[in-house]
């Protein structure tokens, strides 16, 4: 059975953090690499049983994905969290064969005022083996697309 690590960037984002740790129930372990916040950022990593990890000035972010515990890693922004017919989707995936794949796409919903408007799914798992990026997240590359939805909410 495939194990999989979130994998979150974080900057000053304590007010919007504990959400998208609390959707993550899917995830095998979650690590949260921290560029330097000055809030309760930290505070909130901690509280939640999370992987802290002070990021180092110069390195590509993606870089970070080799601290992963995991071969599949689920990368998300600190202002996303899961549905949860995603969270059920990624439980689903766990007893799967996935050893073959590069890795899979998921649909966002984005919060937009009071609506939420969808946005064209985007490779967020990825075999950290079989693939490696810059930034935040993986390129995004057309891949088979999981059920559910990164929820992306405006800054609160």
């Amino acid at each position: 059975m495939p194990k999989i690590t979130a994998l979150i960037h974080a900057l000053n984002d304590g007010a919007r953090l504990g959400r998208a740790l609390d959707s993550l129930r899917a995830c095998d372990e979650v690590l949260v690499i921290d560029h330097g916040s000055n809030d309760n950022t930290r505070k909130i990593i901690e509280e939640h049983g999370a992987i802290f990890k002070e990021g180092i000035p110069g390195v590509d972010r993606g870089t970070y994905a080799v601290d992963a515990g995991n071969d599949w890693v689920l990368c998300l922004c600190a202002n996303e969290s899961l549905s949860e017919g995603l969270e059920a989707s990624l439980l689903e995936w766990k007893s799967r064969d996935n050893d073959g794949a590069l890795g899979f796409c998921i649909g966002l919903r984005e919060q937009s005022g009071s609506a939420w408007k969808n946005l064209v799914p985007e490779m967020r798992l990825v075999n950290k083996c079989r693939l490696n990026w810059t930034g935040d997240l993986p390129p995004n590359i057309s891949c088979e697309e999981l059920q559910g939805y990164i929820l992306r909410f405006d800054n609160p």
